[in-house]
């Protein structure tokens, strides 16, 4: 007698494709937005564009602790001190560290203001000195383990000597890359912490500062085209707002005009040009171009390049930085010559005391 084989067939339950994203829902805003399960929610969110409330990174400190209301989620590596056996049986997670399982709606605050983000005081070390000019240094900040400075792209630090007499430097360095803090300090004559900063600051070198503090930061819910106007140094929050918005994918028109008096003082002149490949138009100009510069291109005052370039500012958004002689004079003529709207008008005038600084100096 001939036996019957019979071939019995499994079925797998499906599963999702791993190149398929889930979704993240924040609450009460209704935002939304793609998550790969190898990523964070805070990495997600910060990804595009959606500031969540964080400081460590690292599981540690808790500020990122939130509720997940739909959902489920790997918890990741963290601290119990953040986050207690409690916080999860009522739905709680630290979004540093969690990840998703499925698609979530999540609770959350986003930060979408200044006012919105701690103000701290904190040690760091020097990592790095890097003098990009003859009087132009780019000092990189590293913070303690587990600590991360939350802070909006364009803001400040006050850095804190002991003489009690804060020296503010605005961030260069965009969030989503805080692994250090980045701050461009010219050399000014006379000036004692930046005399201390060229001649006497050595790597690993323990300072205090205070922050994030300043308004000057990417309105993000415009759709206005922006005008970047920078003096000098003014340069460094308007890396950090442009490598924001390139980051996140903003696609508003966005012209950046640098203003200096010689070549040598566009200190960072091939990474504004790499700019205009992701659709940055940029123009340098010069005041004062020495015969070996051998300058084709614009020159004069950097606002008045924008006047002759815009005849109506009456659509854009100006963000200016740097001498307050070039931020006023922006201002003034383009409040009244080329009727930008006085809301449209955002600044952080940069103001350099030699001797005896003041409050908020840079010297």
């Amino acid at each position: 007698m001939a036996q019957l084989c019979v071939k019995i067939h499994t079925f797998a339950k499906p599963t999702r494709p791993l190149t398929m994203p889930f979704q993240t829902t924040l609450q009460p805003s209704g935002h939304a937005f793609p998550i790969e399960q190898h990523e964070t929610i805070l990495e997600a969110a910060l990804k595009h564009g959606y500031v969540l409330p964080y400081s460590c990174r690292d599981g540690v400190c808790g500020a990122c602790k939130g509720r997940v209301l739909q959902g489920q989620v790997d918890h990741g590596k963290y601290q119990n001190s953040a986050l207690t056996d409690a916080d999860k049986a009522e739905g709680m997670a630290l979004f540093c560290c969690a990840k998703p399982q499925s698609d979530l709606v999540i609770e959350c605050k986003e930060v979408n203001a200044a006012k919105d983000i701690q103000v701290k005081t904190m040690p760091c070390r020097v990592h790095s000195m890097d003098k990009v000019a003859a009087d132009v240094m780019v000092l990189k900040l590293k913070l303690p383990t587990n600590e991360r400075l939350q802070f909006l792209a364009g803001q400040y630090i006050d850095i804190l000597l002991k003489d009690q007499k804060p020296r503010s430097f605005s961030l260069a360095n965009a969030p989503h890359n805080d692994d250090f803090l980045e701050l461009h300090i010219r050399n000014i004559a006379g000036g004692e912490f930046t005399h201390h900063v060229f001649e006497e600051m050595k790597l690993r070198d323990i300072l205090r500062f205070k922050g994030p503090l300043g308004t000057f930061f990417l309105r993000e819910d415009s759709e206005k085209p922006i005008i970047f106007v920078a003096s000098g140094t003014g340069f460094a929050p308007v890396k950090a707002i442009i490598e924001h918005a390139l980051f996140i994918g903003i696609q508003r028109p966005m012209h950046f005009y640098w203003g200096a008096r010689r070549l040598a003082d566009l200190y960072l002149l091939e990474l504004a040009q790499q700019w205009q490949a992701q659709g940055i138009k940029f123009t340098p100009v010069l005041s004062e171009a020495l015969p070996e510069d051998a300058w084709q291109g614009r020159t004069g005052f950097v606002h008045q390049a924008v006047l002759d370039d815009y005849s109506d500012l009456s659509a854009h958004e100006i963000y200016a930085c740097g001498a307050p002689v070039v931020v006023e004079a922006a201002h003034t003529e383009f409040t009244t010559q080329r009727a930008l709207p006085l809301d449209s008008f955002y600044s952080d005038a940069f103001t350099f005391v030699a001797k005896t600084p003041a409050p908020n100096s840079r010297a």
